[in-house]
């Protein structure tokens, strides 16, 4: 039996690049492949980072899959939870992306904003303490 998941597909320009910076920013490591060569320059790729999984793909607006580079933003923010903010930040800053708020601690995370090269925000963090907090957070709702 399949065990539900919900995994990211991010629409990119340069989708080769894209992958070879996600390799570098995050650790990514690439566990699929379609294309992505000369004979088919598009790819569809699927990374994984830790227990995490998500794919990047050339975006194909024949198909409503549009970069963030093409619509001028995008409507999804990612949350990479990882044990070191800090030094997760850095390494992504250094291969690339953007720093949109620096690492420091709110809302019981310590986290981090980046924008990558392809128009995608990342925030970079973990809880720093039991997730979800008992009682599910100020509202009290799970």
């Amino acid at each position: 039996m399949t065990r539900p998941a919900v995994l990211a597909q991010l629409s990119v320009r340069r989708g080769r690049e894209a992958v070879e910076f996600y390799k570098a920013a995050l650790g990514a490591v690439e566990v699929y492949r379609v294309g992505g060569d000369e004979h088919n320059p598009s790819v569809v790729s699927q990374l994984t980072v830790g227990d995490a999984s998500f794919w990047v793909a050339d975006e194909s607006p024949e198909h409503g899959n549009f970069s963030p580079e093409t619509v001028g933003g995008g409507t999804v923010r990612l949350l990479l939870v990882v044990d070191d903010p800090d030094a997760a930040v850095r390494r992504a800053v250094e291969a690339g992306a953007t720093e949109m708020y620096p690492v420091g601690e709110e809302h019981g995370w310590r986290m981090g904003r980046i924008a990558d090269p392809f128009g995608h925000h990342w925030e970079v963090g973990r809880p720093l303490g039991a997730w979800p907090p008992p009682g599910g957070g100020p509202g009290g709702h799970p």
